[in-house]
């Protein structure tokens, strides 16, 4: 394959997965005001379209001819940035991930035919880097409280950082026995270790073979990474008003609920690589499938932590803040070395 035509298929790759995921982020919004809906015995959206399947198009509409008022008093450059920087780092996340195994493309313009990994950029530490991206996140809603010149805003923001510096201590510990278990920090290498069955018909998946406490600890981490219920203290309406985003309206305002679904879709395509074999599945089809089957395994586990995404908000109420930090440095800190410990202790047993 030639530069060039490297090239131009990188960049369909990364258009594809970029439209791809700013779609998944605008129908998460869907299925979260449906799922709601029927929680509590009501319709949802089911007006503008069948289902309601062209509201978000209808929401994108609204906040782009919405009026953007900016405050006299905020810090204007920051307060600009702060949006972006949260939704870039958001969408930047994705371009590691890996969504299946190799596929043929081709042949173009009778030559080829040549084949593609289903990933954008493949790293030997796609982990560390996804992790790093989706940390930079925190600095977009601190910002975003700290350049409104609000006091509620300022605590949302606060509470922001506390609680994602406090839980991604224990969410990156979480992921240790993954990466002990697959001696490697390509996610790719990470999913191929999970490969294959043990103890008769159990798929070798890391939540059934070892690491079943740390994806629960990752599982509750990734909560509170993304602000989400019964983690959402920066924005508790209760006592912050709507926390760090309070004097944002339009696109800014609808850039961080973006950013915060796009990390929603980042979280639940890692644990799907990292604890549900990613795109293995329990059984497979006809071979006339064999490419692509896996990525509809990959794009049903990843649904269902979206709809867990949503049950859980819509089932359990808010922590008190002091409540959220113990449990995150008292709770799942021990819990997260201990399982680290254990890890170790049976893999070299085992070796």
């Amino acid at each position: 394959m030639s530069i060039t035509t490297f090239i131009i298929i990188s960049i369909i790759k990364s258009l594809a997965v970029v439209g791809v995921l700013l779609t998944a982020v605008a129908y998460s919004v869907w299925l979260e005001r449906k799922v709601s809906a029927h929680i509590q015995n009501r319709w949802g959206p089911t007006r503008v379209g069948p289902f309601g399947l062209l509201q978000p198009l209808a929401d994108g509409v609204k906040f782009i001819f919405k009026e953007d008022l900016t405050q006299p008093h905020v810090y204007k450059p920051l307060y600009i940035a702060a949006p972006i920087i949260a939704l870039v780092f958001a969408i930047t996340s994705i371009s590691v991930i890996p969504f299946g195994n190799w596929v043929n493309i081709g042949p173009f313009y009778g030559v080829g035919p040549w084949g593609t990994l289903l990933q954008i950029t493949d790293m030997n530490i796609g982990l560390l880097i996804v992790l790093g991206i989706t940390s930079m996140g925190v600095y977009g809603v601190a910002l975003a409280g700290w350049s409104s010149n609000n006091k509620y805003s300022l605590l949302g923001g606060l509470r922001a950082s506390a609680q994602m510096i406090s839980y991604e201590v224990s969410l990156g510990l979480s992921l240790v026995g993954v990466v002990i278990m697959a001696g490697s920090l390509s996610l790719r290498d990470i999913v191929d270790a999970q490969g294959g069955v043990f103890w008769h018909f159990i798929p070798r998946w890391n939540i059934f073979h070892g690491q079943t406490i740390a994806f629960f600890i990752y599982l509750i981490s990734a909560y509170a990474e993304t602000n989400r219920t019964p983690f959402d203290l920066p924005e508790a309406e209760s006592e912050l008003v709507a926390g760090y985003h309070t004097e944002y309206s339009a696109m800014k305002f609808a850039m961080f609920f973006m950013a915060e679904y796009a990390n929603m879709v980042t979280v639940a395509c890692l644990a799907t690589l990292l604890f549900l074999g990613g795109w293995h599945g329990p059984i497979y089809g006809p071979l006339i499938l064999r490419d692509i089957e896996p990525v509809l395994w990959f794009c049903l586990k990843v649904f269902f932590f979206m709809f867990l995404y949503v049950w859980v908000r819509w089932t359990l109420p808010r922590f008190r803040y002091d409540q959220l930090m113990a449990f995150g440095w008292k709770v799942l800190l021990p819990l997260a070395v201990a399982n680290i410990v254990y890890t170790a202790l049976v893999v070299a047993w085992r070796a």
